[in-house]
């Protein structure tokens, strides 16, 4: 074997390096997360002792919706934005109380002091989307959103959105009792 080394050795050799430094650079970007890094699979199981009539879980981290369907065989994964901040998040369990196509809306005291925002009847300019799923928790829903620009982005007031079409399909398929994990 040959200890010299060729051109493609070194150029081989040059990315390896820049590669290993480049990590700790990327690492150290103010605590920037990329959704595709920060992705998780969770199981079910490690969350509910059973299915239920359907289980969500909200992984504000990985930024998805992970559904599976009260017997097992189905499981669906939907990309969601998420509340701006660690403040507005609610972890924890909960349920899906009521469903309603075209939804209003209408902000919370805090909302209306922060922002000025009003009541929004349905249609194209409510920030609820197409559908909605209220949540056990006053003011929190998963909805929709006719905004597609927040879908993967810290986003939201508190509550998790989805694109039209997708939460249209969830509402399809989660029953109210739906039991839901925000993490």
């Amino acid at each position: 074997m040959s200890s010299r080394i060729n051109r493609r050795h070194l150029l081989i050799g040059v990315s390896a390096i820049g590669a290993g430094l480049a990590a700790p650079a990327i690492a150290q970007t103010g605590g920037l997360r990329r959704n595709a890094s920060s992705f998780t699979m969770p199981d079910w199981r490690d969350h509910f002792d059973d299915l239920g009539v359907a289980t969500l879980i909200s992984d504000t981290t990985s930024r998805a919706v992970h559904y599976w369907s009260g017997d097992g065989a189905d499981y669906r994964i939907y990309p969601t934005s998420v509340p701006m901040s660690d403040e507005l998040t609610k972890r924890g369990y909960t349920e899906i109380v009521r469903k309603k196509v075209g939804p209003d809306w209408t902000p919370t005291q805090s909302q209306r002091e922060r922002f000025g925002w009003e009541y929004m009847p349905p249609g194209p300019d409510n920030p609820l989307g197409t559908h909605a799923m209220y949540l056990g928790w006053p003011a929190y829903l998963i909805h929709g959103t006719h905004d597609t620009r927040k879908i993967g982005r810290p986003s939201s007031d508190g509550c998790i959105g989805l694109y039209n079409h997708q939460i249209e399909e969830l509402f399809g398929i989660c029953p109210v009792g739906t039991q839901v994990r925000v993490i």
